[in-house]
């Protein structure tokens, strides 16, 4: 199922979506395998699954360090796809790969966009790939199935915004705000306006990210007209930090709870 017929079937039936974040290869492999197996059947709509990389300037502590353990066990992009492959032939969620741009560079875009269409993972986001440098990503993305999700930041004027989400395929991805992510104990007050000034410009869903940690912060941004919530660093630390006979069971309900919150949103 692509990411557009996802949010599709998610608007007639009244809910948000869930779109919970791990960092690919933290702890290890084979728990990452696990970890989307246990998302896809605890109430993700769609998983964002994240390629360590050693530079990740849009990313906080939290994944920083996931990132880190990750690649100081070797773990390489062909090593993710690779996984991602087999679990795509076995869910319906759509996964959506989170890649900084170097490793699509070296790789070589047409190649790389290739070998994210032949895993089966429907969307792709490259958080520092300016509108600007886009176009390539785009026209590759739309002619090998892949949907290139763009980034509206917290500080765009208008007139970016809105040739962004003119661009932008599977949905709008709104940056919550200024800074790296991580867990936030409060979201920005300006957060209501800049969903409601996206949501003016566009028909596509707007999901937003970074600062998002709780069931109660989830249900308030959807409250506030998002389509869907992104929730990275409070997965990724769970993984981290609960004992590993614990985890998957952690996460289950963890991600369930959510989901109840998103169920309950307008």
């Amino acid at each position: 199922m692509s990411i557009e017929e996802t949010f599709t079937q998610l608007r007639a039936r009244g809910e948000k979506a869930l779109i919970p974040f791990i960092t690919c290869g933290d702890p290890d492999l084979e728990t990452s395998r696990q970890a989307l197996f246990t998302l896809a059947d605890y109430g993700a709509d769609i998983i964002e699954v994240g390629v360590p990389y050693a530079d990740p300037l849009a990313d906080g502590p939290v994944i920083q360090a996931a990132a880190t353990r990750a690649l100081r066990r070797g773990t390489t992009p062909t090593q993710v796809l690779d996984l991602l492959a087999g679990v795509t032939a076995k869910i319906q969620t759509p996964l959506v790969l989170f890649s900084y741009y170097n490793p699509v560079l070296a790789v070589g875009p047409d190649a790389f966009i290739k070998a994210v269409a032949v895993a089966g993972v429907r969307g792709l986001v490259i958080p520092d790939l300016p509108l600007e440098e886009s176009q390539e990503i785009l026209a590759l993305g739309a002619a090998h199935g892949v949907e290139v999700i763009l980034l509206v930041a917290p500080t765009s004027p208008v007139e970016r915004v809105t040739r962004i989400v003119e661009q932008s395929q599977g949905f709008v991805y709104l940056v919550s705000l200024t800074g790296t992510t991580g867990v936030r104990a409060v979201l920005s007050t300006l957060l209501p306006q800049r969903i409601a000034l996206v949501r003016s410009l566009t028909a596509k869903p707007v999901a937003v990210g970074f600062g998002i940690a709780t069931a109660t912060q989830a249900r308030q941004v959807a409250d506030w007209g998002a389509d869907g919530v992104i929730v990275g660093s409070a997965c990724v630390r769970l993984l981290a930090e609960t004992p590993a006979a614990e985890r998957l069971e952690a996460l289950a309900k963890f991600c369930q709870t959510l989901k109840e919150a998103l169920r309950g949103s307008p």
